[in-house]
């Protein structure tokens, strides 16, 4: 079994139902990892489930999706309009509200009456965006609360960008094999594959306990003198 998860790339939750010991429940699972299931030895079939159930705190909370099966949607880009009716709002209201200013700097105002969308007193049909916004998603995907469920990011709310991996963690994994040692300090940015400095940060991990040690012994054996 934790050859197989490891094979096949899963990292979500995997296992055998206690009503069901038989067939073997995979959280996720890609279109080519399912091919290569089906030539494992004992497996007799393999069956795709999509989850058709509804999350009302999925963004933009319209009542249509769920944390796996959610779009699609425009992700907004400066200068880009975009059209603007009643079915189309949920996904911009809160840009137009709470992120972007009128022409004076002030926060507009947007209000419905009917299939009318008035923004500052006047009717419009359709918004150009005054900065790019972004599609926040966590890295684990079925524990994490990101853009699925508060929407899109703006560009002015950046603040900084990921550099490294520091902890990787396989939920399938025993004991030690827990930790994906070979993700653990790794880059996550910038020109070609990632660079792990894992064995650089145990060096110089053993080079802080080392000089701490004659430090400490220093230290005494001025207060002996």
């Amino acid at each position: 079994m934790p050859y197989l998860l490891k094979d096949l790339d899963i990292t979500d939750q995997a296992g055998f139902k206690s009503d069901l010991r038989d067939t073997l429940f995979l959280s996720a699972l890609t279109a080519a990892g399912a091919e290569r299931l089906k030539n494992v030895p004992g497996i007799v079939s393999v069956t795709r489930q999509i989850s058709k159930e509804v999350d009302n705190g999925m963004f933009p909370h319209i009542n249509k999706w769920n944390l796996d099966n959610l779009g699609p949607i425009y992700i907004p880009e400066k200068g880009k309009t975009v059209a603007l009716t009643t079915e189309t709002l949920p996904f911009y209201e809160r840009i137009i509200t709470e992120y972007e200013k009128n022409d004076n700097g002030d926060k507009n105002e947007l209000k419905v009456i009917g299939n009318e969308i008035r923004l500052n007193g006047a009717i419009i049909k359709n918004y150009t965006f005054k900065q790019n916004y972004y599609w926040m998603m966590g890295d684990n995907r079925h524990n994490s609360e990101d853009s699925r469920y508060w929407g899109y990011v703006p560009e002015n709310h950046i603040v900084g960008k990921p550099i490294f991996i520091w902890m990787s963690w396989d939920t399938n994994g025993k004991g030690l094999n827990k930790i994906r040692w070979d993700r653990v300090f790794t880059t996550v940015s910038g020109e070609g594959q990632p660079q792990s400095y894992f064995k650089l940060f145990l060096l110089g991990l053993v080079a802080f306990f080392v000089g701490e040690y004659f430090w400490k012994k220093r230290k005494e054996k001025k207060a002996n003198v």
